[in-house]
């Protein structure tokens, strides 16, 4: 009886948050990633893959953002304890659930787009929305992901080189060192701001 107490509040928690509606959507999406990946014939060009590895993590990052939502938000501010290391443990647990099962979906070759660009992007998009979820609130928080990677999709040079590398992140290979720097950047800032402040407080 000893842990009941515990695993009710977790339960609780996951209730509060959408989480087992986000785990159930983040399944969905790793399933039509895969359709779409080998639908493409991404083994016979790995190019194919593009439009996959780029807008997977966007849903993705998407439905992790609406577990930010806080439905109490009063009795968050006056818990006893820190929320900070929560809602830090609820962000890594769903990105790398969504990391690892969107990665299924593209295996290839480090040089292709595969499972590591997946992953990498995966963590840039869930950055730029934790971030937004801070500043603008967890329903909006999508917006800015949405605007930037279909910004980066529509207007990327389709080879890397230089300054693209880190701006365009979301089109690089997967043996890009200032993609992986851009996107790992974006995801630890991000993950801090949230973890340090929550979702931005939303209606009256």
């Amino acid at each position: 009886m000893t842990g009941a107490g515990p695993a009710r509040g977790l339960l609780l928690y996951a209730r509060s948050r959408g989480l087992p509606l986000a785990l159930g959507v983040l399944a969905a999406t790793s399933a039509l990633a895969l359709w779409a990946a080998h639908s493409l014939d991404g083994h016979l060009d790995p190019q194919r893959r593009v439009p996959v590895v780029a807008l997977a993590p966007l849903f993705a990052s998407a439905v992790i953002g609406t577990g930010f939502h806080q439905y109490a938000d009063e009795l968050d501010r006056t818990a006893v304890r820190p929320w900070w290391p929560r809602r830090l443990a609820q962000l890594l647990a769903l990105t790398a659930l969504a990391a690892a099962a969107l990665a299924l979906a593209v295996l290839g070759h480090p040089e292709e787009f595969g499972a590591p660009a997946m992953a990498r992007n995966t963590l840039g998009a869930v950055g730029i929305t934790a971030a937004a979820a801070t500043l603008i609130g967890a329903r909006l928080s999508w917006m800015p992901t949405f605007a930037y990677l279909s910004a980066v999709y529509l207007g990327a040079p389709r080879t890397p080189s230089g300054w693209a590398t880190l701006w365009a992140w979301p089109m690089q290979p997967d043996a890009q060192p200032g993609a992986w720097a851009a996107a790992g950047t974006a995801f630890a800032a991000g993950s801090a701001l949230y973890a340090w402040r929550g979702a931005r407080r939303e209606g009256p």
